[in-house]
Parts: structure tokens; sequence; C-alpha cells
């Protein structure tokens, strides 16, 4: 009797009535003996006779109500050269034994594996990939992957170089064969032309041979088994015709050892193009990473040291001069300073820091010296946060590229039987006995037809919108977010923080005394400078902006709930609340009207009052971000119907809808119910886009079909959503819908041209008119007009 010892980390059990229930769920099946540890959330299973899959019992956990601990690494996969290769790895590893998920990116050449380390090991994941005749490197540092870019890039180029170098007696052949050239006695010699022909097919062109071996060894076909079986026939037709003239001296040798090396040479110089253009296709994730500070001054024990950013500690305090970069997150204890956070957030003007503000790494400091704590550093801060988001964006796959997968996977052996047809035709009813002519066509089938460009159409166009997205403080986490954007028909909006600024302002101030604005000001600034209420921030915030003198109080009583009573120059001030005034007898009916429209427009009034009278009348709201009112106009122009959910009172929730120019508005609405709004919105058929701020907000931004969090919200809705804005401007949602569509034209370009390739250039082939080295070219140079045509995305107005 065989057994199998395995593992499995459980997520999801809170008391001993789910281990057991989980327990009893996989001693019922055939052949698995299991016990489950609550304290560790371990699984041990046996499984007797191989009557059970680890995939099995996985999904009867599942089934359970609980599910598996997993793990997701990146994977750097080299040896890939077009869309069968990268679908053959993703299809292998899929089916793998503990992989949960594989996505193989054949434009960053990378791949992404969730997986079940109970089950599979990452040494595992690697040999599996080996196997296939490719090498997977985890993914650990930025600068090594680049390095071996690099070395790859030049070896293509040495390459090339000496292919080229080869290539010339063949052109200078070719031209002889056109009577553009006379004939040189050297170069017209076969053997010659044969050592040559020789020394590029199987030297140079050698990896195309081990390439096309593996994949026919793991019953599959890339590109490089119909490069290999183009130039082959080429090269050993010619040898058959060199071998002939031997022994028979009257036959005159018809040789094609030229299209068998040109062919080689121009894919080369195609791969050679592609890999410079596809770098400039990570040029974003590069951009992000250079800006990122290379050193700091740190204080220690009362002296500054410069340091490296890496060997900064959390908690440690950094001096930032006027000019630097910040290094690290942090907050700031001391000095005030203007700081451009547009490299991280896109805001186009510069952010006022104080002590107890939060400041970005990677972040100019302007004009004044910072003294900060270090609170996030390495990969915890927010540009490693973002860098991390933009490459995940750019390796997951979009939903259409499943049409291109779909596709490639079938293609190669299609045009195998193509080009098979195509020498058959020839050479039995279209030119009987002409071996060179049938040679030619099917040689040009199979040049042609290779599927590079349609696996790299989506991938590429992903990367550069991606990174588009990223520069203007975009973040989406997955392609298929930027695919789908464009097909929302319905926002829906928190209010305080999200269309609001989420902090109370004054907005309105009227003086009814006799004394100057300013004069009135600073009585009531000195009287709130003692509170710690919101509204009483608000007021000295004011002030201060106003540049009011500010005087001292030297009585002051909080009453909470109805204002503050405060005596200031011998003047005994009463700030609050009507009642509050009401309470000292004061007289407001004169003044009735202004304060019922005020507290209908959603603001909260504060009352200021001496010598018993109603001196002053201030009001304090959540004031409208500045770019809410024009973004919400330009959504509903491109056809999007604007919602408004808020647990705030009807009255303000109108008020702010009103004036931003919002019809559908939900007003006292609980946190829970957000999200049962968006659930009812796509029960009617509609594709709901959330964008909030807030921890409320996290299920609604879960639920909807895309969440867009702002980036100067919570964590817990970044985390939550699909896409974040950074710098909370909400003209930044146009900006996402735009790239959207764009981003999907572009696909949809390179997929078009991809396939209207193929498709015209197989028939032009298999018809004749096409000359085999021709071929190669049109092939090589299809693939670097995709990558170029994704690159336009980087210049798109926006």
């Amino acid at each position: 009797m065989s057994k199998e010892e395995v593992q499995l980390g459980i997520i999801g059990m809170t008391c001993a009535a789910c281990a057991a229930s989980i327990e009893k769920g996989l001693n019922e099946m055939e052949g698995v003996q299991a016990h489950v540890n609550l304290v560790l959330e371990l699984a041990n299973i046996t499984i007797h006779d191989n009557k059970a899959s680890p995939e099995e019992i996985i999904e009867r956990i599942r089934k359970l109500g609980y599910d598996v601990r997993s793990e997701k690494r990146e994977f750097d996969i080299r040896g890939m050269t077009c869309a069968a290769c990268s679908a053959r790895i993703e299809k292998v590893l899929t089916r793998t034994p503990g992989v949960n998920q594989a996505i193989i990116n054949l434009a960053t050449e990378s791949g992404s594996v969730s997986y079940w380390p109970d089950v599979l090991s990452v040494e595992e994941i690697v040999e599996r990939v080996k196997k296939l005749g490719y090498e997977a490197v985890p993914q650990s540092d930025d600068a090594d992957q680049a390095g071996y870019k690099e070395k790859e890039y030049l070896e293509k180029r040495r390459t090339f170089i000496l292919a080229a170098l080869l290539s010339l007696p063949f052109i200078y052949m070719m031209l002889v064969k056109s009577g553009f050239l006379p004939m040189p006695g050297l170069l017209a010699d076969g053997w010659l032309q044969w050592i040559l022909a020789t020394f590029v097919q199987f030297y140079i062109g050698g990896p195309f041979y081990i390439s096309a071996y593996r994949a026919i060894l793991n019953r599959s076909a890339n590109m490089d088994v119909l490069v290999v079986l183009g130039t082959s026939v080429s090269y050993l037709y010619s040898l058959y015709q060199l071998i002939r003239s031997m022994t028979d001296p009257t036959f005159v040798p018809h040789l094609y050892f030229e299209t068998s090396v040109l062919i080689i040479t121009l894919i080369l110089l195609g791969k050679l193009l592609e890999m410079r253009a596809k770098g400039r296709t990570t040029q974003a994730i590069k951009s992000l990473l250079n800006l990122q500070a290379k050193e700091a001054i740190v204080l220690r024990n009362g002296r500054e040291e410069q340091i490296p950013v890496e060997a900064i500690k959390i908690g440690e305090v950094l001096l930032v001069r006027p000019g630097e970069k910040i290094p690290v997150d942090g907050s700031v204890i001391e000095g005030y300073s203007s700081v451009d956070e547009s490299m991280i957030t896109g805001e186009s003007f510069p952010v006022e820091k104080k002590k107890g503000d939060a400041v970005i790494g990677a972040t100019i400091n302007k004009n004044g010296t910072l003294t900060m704590k270090a609170e996030r550093v390495g990969k915890d801060t927010a540009l490693s946060g973002i860098v991390k988001i933009v490459k995940e964006a750019q390796g997951s796959k979009a939903p259409i590229q499943r049409l291109a997968d779909v596709i490639s996977s079938i293609f190669v052996p299609v045009v195998i039987l193509i080009a098979l047809l195509t020498f058959l035709i020839w050479i039995k009813w279209a030119s009987p006995g002409n071996w060179s002519q049938a040679l030619d066509a099917a040689t040009a089938v199979l040049v042609i037809a290779c599927p590079c460009a349609l696996g790299l159409a989506t991938p590429t166009s992903i990367m550069v919108g991606s990174g588009k997205a990223a520069e203007l403080g975009i973040l989406f986490k997955g392609g298929e977010y930027l695919e789908t954007a464009h097909h929302l028909n319905v926002l829906v909006f928190d209010k305080t923080g999200t269309i609001t600024k989420g902090k109370p302002a004054v907005t309105d101030f009227i003086n009814l005394s006799v004394r100057s604005d300013q004069d009135l000001l600073s009585l009531v600034v000195a009287a709130e400078k003692g509170s710690e209420h919101t509204l009483a921030q608000a007021i000295v915030e004011f002030g201060k902006s106003k540049w009011v003198m500010v005087k001292k109080a030297t009585q002051f009583e909080r009453l909470p709930g109805y204002g503050i009573i405060a005596r200031i120059d011998g003047i005994e001030l009463v700030v609050g609340s009507v009642r509050l005034l009401e309470a000292h007898a004061i007289d407001m009916e004169s003044h009735a009207a202004v304060l019922k429209v005020l507290e209908k427009s959603g603001k909260t009034v504060v009352l200021i009052a001496f010598d018993g009278k109603l001196q002053g009348i201030m009001a304090v709201a959540d004031t409208v971000k500045e770019t809410s009112k024009e973004a919400i106009r330009s959504l509903k122009k491109m056809g999007l119907d604007v919602y408004m959910v808020t647990g705030d009172n009807r009255g303000t929730a109108e008020a702010i809808a009103a004036e931003v120019g919002i019809e559908h508005c939900l007003a006292e609405v609980l946190p829970e119910e957000k999200a049962a709004k968006v659930k009812a919105l796509q029960a009617m058929g509609k594709r709901v886009g959330m964008v909030g701020d807030g921890i409320n907000d996290a299920p609604a931004l879960a639920e909807a079909d895309i969440g867009i969090a702002i980036g100067t919200g919570s964590d817990v809705a970044i985390e939550a959503s699909d896409v974040t804005l950074l710098g909370g401007d909400l003209l930044h949602l146009v900006k996402v819908i735009e790239l959207s569509r764009k981003t999907l034209a572009n696909i949809r370009q390179n997929l078009f041209w991809a396939l209207i390739f193929n498709s015209v250039g197989i028939p032009i082939a298999a018809f004749g008119l096409l000359e085999p080295w021709l071929a190669g070219a049109a092939m090589a140079f299809s693939s670097v007009s995709v990558v170029i045509n994704a690159l336009r995305l980087k210049r798109v107005p926006l």
C-alpha cells in the first residue's frame, strides 16, 4: 500500500468547530486520512494508494468554505521567442500539481506563479520550466535583471553583426542574378557558398534548432520550428543540388543558400530591434526607480551623518535641506516647507508641510529645512509600492489577450499544414516537377507566418499604457482594469474626502459689528485657539490665511455641544451655536433668514456675540475640491451616469450634489449599505465603478466592477480597490477612462495588423509571389511595428 504525506496551511479557521468541520470533510474522501491543527492552522493529510490528488483535497477544503495558504512568486523567463513559447509554459505550469495560477508575459519576458508552498516548491517550478527548454529565474533585484538584459542585447548584436558580414557575399550574388552586377569568380563557387551558409545555418542559427528541438520534444510548435523548417529546406535543397552536380557534370545546380542565410540574418535583426523597442516599454519602471534618493543625512548622537538610503532604519531622525529629495516615508517633527509631490501624486502645485504632516519618499523639498522621522523604509515606502503595482499591472493579462493566446496555440501546426499543401500543389499541379519553385513558396509560407506580432500585440500596449498611467499618478492593479475601465457606464462617488476635501473650512464670514473684519476675526481666533474641535481648527486656519493678529484669551470655557465663552481684551466673547446664544438671551430674529439659507445649504453656522448683541456669523463646511465640478461635468459628457452615496444628512448631501452637478444623490446611507447600493445598480445591468477614500468605502470598492480609491485616503480603501488615484484629483478619473479607451484601441490596432499581416501574407507566399528572404524581412519587422505602435501611447494627449 502506497501513501503520500501532504501538509496544507489553512486560511479562515476561527474556532475548534472549523477545524472539526474540515477534518470531517476530508476524512469522508476515499483514501484520505486527515488531522487538522487549529493552533498551527495546518492540515496533515495522508493519501493512500493515490486515491485522491492534492488538487482534489484543496477543492474540498474550498467547498467547505475555507482556503489553502498560497504564495506568489515572480520569475524572469528566458529563452522565449514567440507567443507559442509563452502559451506552452503557461499551459504546462497551470496543469502542474500545486500551481493555483500561472501567467506568462512574452513582452516583459516574465512570469507570475501563484502556488501552494505545502505542495510545490520554487525549485520544482524552476525545474518544470527548464524541462520545457526555458529558464525561470526568481526575481530579486532590478539591477540584476537590467544587467542580464544588457548582456543579452550585446550578445545578440554581436551575433547579428557576424551574420550580416557573412550575408554580404550572398547579397552580392542576388544582385548578380538580377543582372545588376558582373559575376565574380570566387563567389560563384558553390562550395564556398556552402561553407559560409553552413556556418550561418548551424552556428549562428544553432539556437533556433535547439529551441525547435525542445518544442517538438514537448509536443508543441513555436516560431523557431517554422524558421528551422524554412531555412533547412532551402539549405538542404541547395546542398543536394551541389552534390548532384558532382556526380553529373552536365547538371547545372540552382543554389538557394542566400535564402536560408538572409532569413536567419533578418530574423536576428528583427529580434534585435524588437528587444531595443521593448526596452522602451519598461521606461516607466526605470523612471520611477530613478526617483529614489541615493543618500540621506541622519542625525545620530547630535551629529549629522551622510548614509545610503538603504541603511536608514525605522525611527531614525533625518535632515532634509531645500532642493533635496525626501529619502523615505515619514513625518515632519520640526520645520516648515513646501514639497513638490508631483512625481508621486501627479499634483502640479507644491504641498505645504509642517510639524506632524506626512512626507513621501522621492518627493522634493522646495524651500525650507525639514527634520523628519523615518516611518517606512525599503520595500515598504510609497514609491516601492507604486513600482510593485505597476510591475504587476504590466505583467498581468488583459481579457482580450485570451483571443491572441487561443490563435497562437493552434497557429503554428496550421501553418505547417498550409506549407505542406503549398508544396504539393506547386510540385504536382501549379508547376509540375519544379522543385525550386515549390520549395520557395513553401519556405515563404513557413517564414512569414510567425505569430510573434500576435503574441506581442496586447502585452506591449498594456505595459506602455500602465506606465503612462503611473506617470500621471494613476495606478492600475492589473492590465484587465486598464482594458475594461472604458466599459463603465455608472460612477458612484463617496462624498467626504472624495468629492469634498474631507476637511472643514470657513466658507462665509459676515461682520455685523462696527469693528473691522480683521479686528473681529482676531477676537474669534483668540477664543477658538484654545479648543481642539474641528470647527475651531477651521476658524483658526481661516484667521491665519487672513493674517490676523492673534490675541490672548485671559479666560476660556468650553461648553461641549454648544460652543465656547472667552474673555479677550476685557470683552466677554460668546462663540457657538444658536442654542448657546439663546441661553445668553441674544436676539437673532433680524438675521433668521440668513441663518436659514446657510443651514439649508448644509453648512454649520457659528455665531459670534458680545456686549449682548449678535456681532458676526461664520459658516463652516466641508468644501468641494477645486476640480470636482469640472471632473463630473466631463464624465457626464463622456456618457457616464454619476451617483453620490454618503452617510451625511440629506440637506448637506443634496447641497453638495447640486453644487457639483450630480442628479442622483443617496444620503444617510450606512457604511454596510453602500455595497448594497452598488449591487442594486449592477442588478439593473449597469457596469459600476465606485470611487471612495474611507474605510467605510472598502466593501463597496470591492463589490464594484472596478473600485477606484483616492490615494489620499485610507490604506484599507486603497487595498480593496482596482485603481488608485494618487493625488486625489477627480480629473484623473477622466484620464482613467480616456487612457482605457486609447489603450484598447491600440491593442485592437495591433491585433488587426498582426492578423491582417498573416492573413494576407500567407496567401501571397503560397501563390509564389514572395521571395523567402523578403518573407523573413517582413516577418521580422512586423513584430517591431507592433511594439512601435504600442509606444505611441506614451505620447497620447490626456
